[in-house]
């Protein structure tokens, strides 16, 4: 009852005119950058921060929750029409959505994708709404060794899971960890990696780092790539709902996303791409009509967008309860916290209720908003194509430097974001994920401070990391997210 109770004022939270009105933005802006491709949550979230900081928190993170959610909308309908994922937990719908809209369907195959985001994100935000007050009472009895080994599992799972390369993984994850000790000790009060750069003795700017790295990192990867051969879409056919074989299809992929997808996005490493993955191969085995997979099925379609909306909802369980992120968005999300100095975790849901339960309440009003937006408004959306990328991107970068210089005013700061987009870069042409080098940068101070907290307290004895069961339990985690892959590369070599 007191979750009921906490939700109700969370509700009254989200329904003031002013907090609906950034909820409108927010679902408006996430629906608009899931259509454009190659512009995700991450990217538009980092070029909010610094837009933000004169809004109050819990209207900025209200409208955040929008863009999280509007993105696995609209990231769909590039999918269905174009055969171009708007962001990565779309990849699989583009299999089946865009044949459907070669043979007529695409209709159906925006409402089925529409419907069953509302369906997933709505049951993921139940889920969510109880699961995290319970997990935030059992975060209390952490230790500092209990949040250290926390951290190493988020450190292994992240840099092994996203990516291609495991040791591309780990150097993404060095370098953010090398970035986050930068500035002054906050133990020992001396500077560390300053080389006499006075600028430097606060630490590297989160918001320019994640700025540099979404906005002028990916929009030198675009423009190096740019191809000026219009993408080829697919015009809007078939009637505008679905019909009853259609709902038929589509209900059971639907549970069955929103199962697979809420758990995947909340453990480290989860993120959208692995859950929807998971879905499309069961729909595929279970599907009573197996042939139609390839050339249109809907339940192609039904299953991964359930999926990619139950883990957005997922991600914010760790994030919101332990202060863990477990994608590239969630590791922005709480560089926002920090930003308007919070910090994630049990602590949160006593000190600031108000901004936790508006933002879960939020979420629900955030879904009605986007079924709105996305049936019927489809046509309108998909206008946005038609933005030329030379001027879309260059409006991204002046607004991304306008952000910065609003915010710091300092040219070290531009040029400091010039030096980390060209490393972004860098990244990107080589395949270097991005989600490792901004999970060290955010957590490794914490990591450090627990570690250095948990050593103290043990008198320097290292096993004190090692005495509790929940510490024990995330250091085997640990192990096995670098060890089993390459022992079962080695078993099916073997065999």
């Amino acid at each position: 009852m007191d979750t009921l109770a906490l939700l109700l004022q969370g509700f009254e939270v989200a329904l003031q005119p002013m907090n609906l009105f950034w909820a409108l933005v927010g679902s408006t802006l996430g629906t608009a950058i899931g259509i454009l491709p190659g512009i995700g949550p991450a990217l538009t979230i980092a070029l909010l921060l610094p837009v933000t900081v004169s809004v109050g928190p819990v209207s900025a993170f209200i409208m955040f929750a929008g863009v999280l959610y509007g993105a696995m909308y609209g990231g769909s309908t590039t999918s269905i029409l174009i055969n171009t994922p708007g962001e990565a937990g779309s990849m699989m719908t583009a299999l089946e959505g865009n044949k459907m809209a070669r043979a007529g369907r695409g209709a159906a195959a925006l409402a089925t994708a529409a419907i069953g985001s509302f369906v997933a994100g709505t049951i993921a935000t139940l889920l969510l709404t109880f699961a995290a007050p319970s997990i935030a009472e059992l975060a209390f009895y952490f230790r500092p060794a209990d949040y250290f080994a926390l951290t190493v599992m988020a450190f292994t799972s992240v840099a092994v899971v996203m990516g291609t390369s495991r040791v591309r993984g780990f150097i993404a994850l060095f370098i953010g960890l090398a970035l986050g000790v930068i500035g002054i000790d906050g133990m020992t009060g001396q500077a560390r990696m300053t080389f006499g750069v006075a600028e430097l003795l606060d630490g590297v700017e989160l918001t320019v780092v994640l700025v540099s790295l979404f906005a002028i990192g990916e929009i030198i990867y675009v423009a190096s790539r740019f191809s000026r051969q219009n993408d080829e879409m697919i015009p809007i056919k078939g009637q505008v709902w679905m019909s009853k074989e259609d709902w038929r299809r589509s209900y059971k992929p639907w549970l069955r996303g929103t199962v697979i997808g809420f758990p995947m996005g909340a453990i480290p490493g989860g993120g959208s791409e692995i859950p929807t993955m998971l879905s499309y191969t069961l729909e595929k085995k279970l599907c009573k009509k197996p042939d139609e997979f390839g050339k249109g099925a809907i339940e192609g379609v039904a299953g991964p967008e359930a999926a990619n909306n139950a883990a957005a909802a997922g991600v914010l369980v760790p994030l919101l309860t332990l202060g863990l992120p477990t994608s590239a968005t969630a590791a922005i999300l709480l560089a926002a916290f920090q930003n308007f100095g919070l910090q994630p975790g049990p602590f949160l849901f006593t000190t600031n209720p108000e901004l936790v339960w508006g933002l879960i309440a939020s979420l629900y009003v955030g879904n009605v908003m986007l079924l709105v937006l996305n049936l019927p408004l489809v046509g309108m959306w998909v206008k946005l194509l038609l933005i030329p990328k030379p001027q879309l991107y260059a409006g991204i970068l002046v607004f991304a430097m306008m952000g910065i210089w609003g915010v710091s005013g300092s040219v070290f700061d531009l040029a400091f974001m010039v030096g980390v987009g060209l490393l972004g870069y860098v990244m990107r042409v080589y395949d270097f994920p991005i989600a490792p080098l901004l999970i060290g940068l955010i957590l490794g101070p914490m990591a450090e401070m627990q570690l250095r907290t948990a050593l103290a307290a043990g008198q320097g004895n290292p096993a004190v990391l090692v005495e509790t069961p929940m510490s024990i339990a995330f250091l085997v985690i640990s192990f096995l997210f670098l060890f089993v892959p390459f022992l079962l590369r080695r078993l099916k070599a073997a065999a």
